[in-house]
């Protein structure tokens, strides 16, 4: 028997109209979808096979990898079209690379059909370019939460990049963070912003500065999803549907 290619599909960052045509088409042609926790449900409603929700998420109960590997090893063998759906892009921070590994291991092909990662897309979402050649030279992606046995990020050289930092998975580590960039020497007064479930019904986003990162977080109770952005690009939030940003108060919240 012929198999199919096991389909590793980033479903962007929320809103199915950012989809792309590739990946619209391997979940409408999917026997199983292996989806993950944080899908839009306006995306899981395009799945027309049988929906298996196996969710990945930082905090909370999680399905075991293990078993995640196993399960679409035994759909792939008998013979299904199985698409594992993954928020944002497969290979950015979603464990892509891992389960590649594991479906070719077991002999099977793979396809990799990449998505709009939320670390663009989110900041984007309220106006805020990653990269703008009159403030940053380019844009860091690294992970809030290293997950247990993991190293720590070392934000004492990223903090000498002067590169725009998008933080994933850092809401519940805010004050530690920016205590440790601070201490590295960026300025209080940089611009910091957060994203909260960007390109959904749920948007909302804050304006504020590096020193007050998690204290805006707490009072405008900003919760994951969610992204971190800092750097002189943050205060341009708004800027293309507001025309000019104006100086923002301690933080500056608004509806997405």
């Amino acid at each position: 028997m012929n198999l199919h290619p096991v389909s590793l599909v980033g479903a962007g960052p929320g809103d199915p109209e950012l989809l792309t045509v590739r990946a619209l088409r391997r979940i409408e042609a999917a026997d199983v979808v292996l989806a993950d926790d944080l899908i839009d449900p306006r995306v899981l409603a395009l799945v027309k096979g049988r929906l298996l929700r196996v969710g990945k998420r930082g905090g909370c109960v999680s399905t075991d990898q293990h078993f995640i590997h196993a399960l679409m090893i035994r759909e792939a063998r008998a013979g299904h079209r199985v698409v594992r759906l993954k928020g944002g892009d497969p290979f950015v921070f979603g464990r892509g690379g891992e389960e590649v590994d594991a479906l070719r291991d077991a002999g099977l092909d793979v396809e990799v059909v990449s998505g709009l990662t939320s670390g663009i897309a989110g900041p984007a979402a309220v106006g805020i370019p990653v990269t703008d050649r009159r403030a940053t030279p380019g844009v860091i992606l690294v992970t809030g939460h290293p997950g247990e046995g993991r190293s720590e990020p070392d934000w004492a050289a990223l903090a000498r990049t002067g590169l725009t930092l998008v933080i994933y998975m850092g809401v519940a580590r805010a004050a530690d963070i920016t205590a440790r960039l601070l201490a590295a020497g960026l300025r209080a007064d940089l611009p910091a912003a957060v994203v909260s479930a960007a390109h959904t019904e749920r948007q909302r986003h804050a304006v504020t500065t590096l020193a007050r990162l998690p204290d805006c977080i707490a009072e405008q109770r900003l919760t994951s999803p969610a992204l971190i952005v800092v750097g002189e690009v943050a205060a341009q939030a708004d800027a293309a549907r507001l025309g000019a940003l104006a100086a923002p108060p301690e933080a500056q919240v608004m509806a997405g």
